[in-house]
């Protein structure tokens, strides 16, 4: 756990150490007050992130929190469902297929009729974009498994919960976590979106507030804190596949 720990903070400086000096580069090219440089900004963030911008990070996270737990509860039984069972991939195949390359943000509209601008309709979005993504993943994943390793155990009369465990869940686990790795993006850019309609806490609101107000410096801490917000979530999800898929170097 320590060494993984150092090589990914390692990993982490000298990327970051990387973008500064880019960023640095462009604020003195430019000179122009719309692209401040790292160390304004800096020195913002540290002024202004307890009193303001904390809260605004702790609502975004509980959003996406509360939508990747709904997404995960219903996603992994049903992809699981549907690549283990022929008959349960062939009645919800067609359904899944109808849904899942609807932009979800083209139901932004729908969803706010029907649930209100309230913290249901964000956490429903973000439910939506994570789900068809997990359960696609997970349905390939097993259905990807050879039907020979099944027959030994079938054999014993292994009950279901001992195959999933020991065979489908290992074997469809690296897969999840990727298909978690890319619609997390989609999520965050998502919640946004969604954050400048219909509230005044989260970091979407706080970034699109700033830049109406033209405070370029809030603008750009609020992006450095949303940024750092996806490195996290990011990196829980590598060291989380570190951790539970060992025997993948």
């Amino acid at each position: 756990m320590k060494k993984i720990y150092r090589t990914y903070s390692l990993a982490i400086l000298v990327d970051f150490l990387f973008l500064l000096a880019i960023w640095q580069g462009g604020a003195l090219y430019l000179s122009l007050p719309v692209f401040p440089s790292p160390v304004q900004v800096g020195r913002n963030l540290v002024e202004v992130f307890f009193p303001l911008i904390a809260i605004h990070a702790e609502w975004s996270l509980w959003r996406i929190g509360c939508g990747l737990f709904l997404s995960v509860l219903v996603g992994v039984p049903l992809g699981i469902a549907m690549g283990y069972s022929a008959r349960v991939n062939r009645f919800l195949s067609p359904l899944v297929y109808f849904a899942y390359p609807v932009p979800k943000i083209a139901l932004l509209p729908i969803v706010m009729l029907a649930f209100g601008v309230g913290e249901t309709a964000k956490i429903l979005l973000i439910f939506l974009i994570l789900l068809f993504q997990i359960i696609v993943t997970l349905r390939d994943a097993v259905r990807g498994i050879p039907s020979e390793t099944f027959y030994p155990l079938y054999s014993l009369g292994a009950p279901f919960a001992f195959v999933f465990r020991e065979i489908l869940w290992p074997a469809s686990l690296p897969k999840f976590l990727t298909a978690m790795r890319v619609a997390m993006a989609t999520a965050i850019s998502v919640l946004f979106f969604t954050e400048t309609f219909g509230t005044q806490y989260g970091m979407g609101y706080f970034i699109m507030d700033a830049w109406l107000r033209v405070n370029y410096l809030e603008m750009y801490s609020g992006m450095v804190v949303l940024s750092l917000m996806g490195l996290f979530l990011f990196g829980f999800l590598d060291v989380m596949e570190r951790l539970l898929c060992r025997w993948q170097k």
